[in-house]
């Protein structure tokens, strides 16, 4: 079969076919209900309904331009940011829905941190950048508690034995590795409940990577976090559950074993067998 007719066939199973696996979870953190994403006239996000569980690591994956970051930044409401995006349906984070128009921004997008794909330390100091956060949102009553929070934000990072002689040095003085690690410091620094990660190694040599894996792997304990990535066997070694996109749609949901191994959905296999991507 050439590369036509795959597209061709691709886009008759999507048509054809609701998403495969459970969308379900027995705890979920997040329940999205029939989500649509559009940029004008173009459809990006169609019909999307899954639940994210507490303390759950979800990876997505799917060929470029299917959805997965446009998905992503529905969860904080980041496509606000984008004139042309329209975004309809239900998003819940425990039990309320975040795409009311009532919803404060503000404190969601403290609630569910996001960390992007290039590492975009703040223009300050590498404990600024940490405290900047909680000095905004009043998380902290004086120095000692700023202190703190700070310390332990690096501490949970992975990071602050590598710079805690430093701390007045630039954020942009570190490694790109490092660089990644603060603004996952500075995410957590506000007490999020979830946080985003929209391809947060594509930029890191493997050494930093496999840091930056081992930590998301730890952060899970106390986080429920949502993963958007390019490299299967990232997610297959990170994630509990891996979500499979493409064109706009959610075609298939399950454990990650699963998935990578015995996926119920052709589009799934074709994908992980390296057929299109």
């Amino acid at each position: 079969m050439n590369n036509d007719d795959l597209i061709k066939e691709t886009e008759f199973q999507i048509n054809n076919s609701e998403t495969v696996g459970n969308i379900h979870v027995e705890d979920p953190r997040i329940i999205v209900k029939n989500i649509n994403v559009r940029y004008g006239e173009k459809l990006a996000i169609n019909n999307v309904s899954i639940d994210i569980g507490k303390n759950e690591v979800l990876a997505m994956i799917g060929p470029s331009g299917c959805g997965k970051s446009t998905f992503l930044r529905c969860l904080n409401r980041m496509n606000d940011t984008i004139e042309s995006c329209v975004v309809d349906g239900e998003l819940y984070l425990d039990n309320e829905n975040i795409l009311d128009e009532k919803t404060d921004v503000v404190p969601l997008r403290a609630k569910v941190g996001m960390v992007f794909q290039k590492p975009n330390p703040f223009p300050k100091s590498i404990y600024e950048n940490v405290a900047y956060g909680p000095k905004i949102h009043g998380l902290a009553k004086n120095k000692i508690e700023l202190d703190e929070i700070v310390f332990n934000s690096l501490e949970k990072a992975g990071l602050f034995n590598e710079v805690k002689d430093r701390l007045d040095a630039p954020g942009t003085s570190l490694s790109g590795g490092q660089q990644q690690r603060l603004c996952i410091a500075r995410t957590i620094a506000v007490s999020p409940e979830v946080i985003l990660m929209d391809e947060p190694c594509s930029a890191l040599d493997p050494i930093a990577t496999a840091k930056v894996e081992e930590l998301i792997y730890e952060l899970k304990e106390n986080f429920t976090i949502v993963i958007v990535t390019h490299a299967m066997q990232q997610a297959a070694r990170v994630s509990q559950r891996t979500a499979y996109f493409h064109l706009g749609n959610l075609v298939e949901v399950g454990p990650t074993q699963k998935i990578f191994t015995t996926p119920q959905h052709k589009l799934t296999e074709s994908y992980i067998t390296g057929r299109f991507g």
